[in-house]
């Protein structure tokens, strides 16, 4: 991960009561496209590969994301980069427990 302080945004999400399911909704509530969406699992000192790819995420717009990385973790670091520059970050977040995820 950065050894730079990224600008942090407030950012929502909802638990739900389902284990280990790490499928996640990513919904777009920033007012400008999401162009890349990382999850890395937090013992890894990286961010993964951009899990949108050559896809971007438009303003009030969701994109259902399986977080399985094969490792059976359920907690995530998530990193969004906005098209305006910005990146946005929260740490520790359990996937396993979370229905939908919103970036603000």
């Amino acid at each position: 991960m950065s050894a730079c302080a990224p600008t942090v945004t407030p950012v929502a999400y909802v638990p739900v009561a389902v284990a280990a399911d790490r499928r996640v909704e990513v919904f777009n509530d920033s007012g400008v496209t999401v162009r890349e969406f990382y999850a890395s699992n937090v013992s890894r000192n990286t961010w993964e590969e951009d899990i949108l790819g050559r896809n971007v995420l438009p303003p009030g717009r969701a994109v259902m994301i399986n977080i399985d990385d094969g490792s059976g973790a359920c907690r995530f670091d998530f990193r969004a980069v906005l098209d305006d520059g910005r990146r946005i970050e929260q740490r520790n977040i359990d996937v396993c427990r979370l229905a939908r995820y919103v970036i603000r």
